[in-house]
């Protein structure tokens, strides 16, 4: 299918795509696309690592504010911009070499739905969890990490009933806070983050009130408008009502599944593993996303169950009836590896299986010989 995305945002309409139309002049025209979005994931990631050595249980920036050195936060805040540039140059410089394929599409949301989480976990460093005074709880973060992926998700979704993807406001305005976020907190200190800012409300209040506005009452409404829209213009994808809910029963179970984990955990998992738990999340969530997005772009029905929340809900029952006992940190830590790699997997096999398809390679604009 014809890749259609409308952005609307006067934050990048008028302020970051003139920034971006200057950089991609800077990008020599022999690079594949690929490259640039593979390149800014690969920065989000060593970003998230380095940050998790120096504060593995988020406790680094409440208990002792030195811990993380200062250069780290500032590094963050060059690594997200990168990213952040990256991502939003990427389909630009497609255009420009004549190289936009589906592959790259699939490329670009697949990582992107992965970003999404590493994103929210390296930014609760900043924050750090609850100690008594102040930080945030590791029930809020699993909060708030929920909602932004839902976010995500609605689009894709959006994408899968419309064929449109409408870019959420909220990208553009959280990547712009993340930045300044790690700036003000390398400039200023971590203590910035633990003084009330007014009326006796933290920063990471006005986050958390300000991330859970913009869902309920700007992303999610700006979605069920958009498949409204669509519906009274005959131009749905899908014309019974269970064909376009259908992509989002895996994503609910996999929630749901996870938040039982999450209440009826007999080690209490999220506060032991908070860093390993949230990461699982984010694996998981991103290979349900793949699955639609996939869906979205061959016109195909995506399975009413997700392979991989069989295997989740045993696991989930062991731990919750107490069969694991001790060794539920264990299995949790070895079930986030399988996971992880199961993930990597599909995404290197569909990644060569299209490249293949299309006849292109990955991060060369060479075409394939034909055999």
């Amino acid at each position: 299918s014809q890749y259609s995305a409308v952005d609307t945002n006067p934050l990048s309409v008028y302020i970051m795509q003139p920034i971006w139309n200057k950089i991609i002049k800077l990008v020599p025209l022999w690079i594949a696309p690929n490259l640039l979005t593979f390149s800014g994931f690969v920065m989000v990631l060593f970003n998230y690592f380095l940050i998790s050595f120096y504060d593995w249980d988020y406790t680094a920036s409440g208990t002792s504010p030195g811990l993380v050195p200062t250069w780290v936060w500032l590094f963050s805040a060059f690594t997200t911009f990168c990213a952040y540039a990256l991502d939003s140059i990427d389909g630009k410089h497609a255009r420009r070499t004549q190289s936009s394929t589906p592959l790259g599409e699939l490329f670009d949301h697949g990582l992107d739905s992965w970003a999404t989480s590493i994103f929210v976990l390296s930014f609760f460093s900043v924050c750090s969890r609850d100690n008594g005074k102040t930080g945030v709880s590791v029930y809020t973060m699993y909060i708030y990490l929920s909602i932004v992926l839902f976010n995500f998700m609605c689009s894709h979704w959006e994408k899968y009933n419309t064929g449109v993807l409408f870019l959420p406001w909220g990208y553009d305005i959280s990547q712009v806070v993340l930045i300044a976020a790690y700036l003000l907190t390398g400039t200023v200190g971590v203590e910035v983050w633990q003084k009330p800012l007014l009326f006796g409300y933290y920063i990471t209040d006005v986050l958390v009130i300000l991330l859970i506005g913009f869902s309920l009452f700007l992303s999610f409404p700006q979605t069920l408008y958009n498949i409204h829209r669509a519906h009274l213009k005959k131009t749905l994808k899908n014309d019974s009502l269970y064909e376009g809910l259908l992509p989002l029963v895996s994503p609910l179970l996999l929630f749901l599944l996870l938040t039982v984990w999450v209440v009826l955990s007999p080690s209490n998992i999220l506060a032991k593993q908070p860093r390993l738990f949230l990461w699982m999340v984010g694996v998981a969530f991103s290979n349900v996303i793949c699955k639609v997005i996939i869906c979205q772009m061959s016109s195909t029905r995506p399975e009413l169950f997700h392979w991989f929340l069989f295997p989740l809900a045993l696991v989930v029952y062991a731990a919750i009836s107490g069969l694991l006992g001790c060794m539920e940190e264990a299995v949790l830590g070895a079930f986030t590896a399988l996971l992880t790699a199961a993930h990597v997997h599909y995404g290197v096999c569909v990644g060569k299986q299209l490249s293949e398809h299309l006849n292109i390679y990955i991060f060369s604009l060479k075409k394939r010989v034909q055999e």
